[in-house]
């Protein structure tokens, strides 16, 4: 049999030898810790659709107008039902409450719903595309997991000078959805509560990471009592 050279493909194997394709048994690699590596990385990165999201809901009426409000049987009274039919989702929103849409670095597309008279307070879906190997939810861990890696990834409160708090308050799973509920509050600030669901589904091409986003502040009057409509209308969302 012909000698082939063989050039390892592990970086600590640099050192090309000749004969067959075998390395000896005494041979470490080192591949294994870097390919863990880049895989947690890889699930950072999706995670991000979920950190924009905060962001995203706050820059609300900067949004450009989107469609009207679908008028069907499942609005209820003070709600109404909003379909979007090219991204396969559907939530119900208060009524009267404007509607925005648009797209911006890092996530694929932002609707945003928010009333005329509070900036402070609003709901908003964002879509991001992942990769194919994230094929559920469960991808990303449990929904404690993920919900941990969340909060700790918006927290700087251990920064000196500290920056944002971020504080966990609750996560559970149901119905192939994510539920998580925190608090942001930056020194200083008042302290914003974000409602979340997180869900994936497949648009034939990839799959997307969908992110709903509702927040009010705590300690705000006129903010805070869109709390139940904002609950409501994160509950509410499904795919279509």
């Amino acid at each position: 049999m012909a000698a082939v050279t063989i050039a390892s493909l592990c970086p600590g194997l640099n050192k090309p030898s000749r004969g067959h394709a075998k390395l000896p048994r005494s041979t470490v690699c080192h591949c294994l810790p870097a390919l863990r590596t880049a895989e947690v990385l890889n699930r950072r990165d999706a995670l991000l659709g979920v950190l924009l999201s905060s962001a995203a809901a706050s820059s609300a009426p900067l949004l450009a107008p989107a469609v009207a409000f679908a008028e069907t049987a499942e609005a209820q009274e003070g709600f109404t039902a909003y379909e979007d039919e090219a991204n396969k989702f559907s939530i119900v929103v208060p009524q009267g409450w404007q509607v925005g849409a648009g797209e911006g670095s890092g996530f694929k597309n932002v609707t945003a719903f928010f009333p005329d008279q509070d900036a402070n307070s609003s709901v908003s879906v964002v879509i991001t595309g992942i990769g194919p190997d994230f094929t559920s939810l469960k991808s990303f861990g449990t929904v404690d997991e993920f919900a941990e890696n969340l909060v700790t990834g918006l927290d700087r409160s251990w920064q000196r000078p500290a920056g944002v708090k971020a504080k966990l308050l609750d996560s559970r799973a149901s119905n192939g959805m994510y539920y998580i509920e925190y608090t942001l509050q930056n020194p200083g600030d008042k302290r914003r509560h974000i409602v979340s669901a997180i869900g994936m589904a497949f648009n034939g091409w990839y799959n997307r990471l969908y992110t709903i986003t509702g927040q009010y502040f705590d300690d705000d009057e006129e903010s805070a009592k869109y709390r139940p409509a904002i609950e409501k209308s994160v509950k509410s969302f499904k795919f279509t």
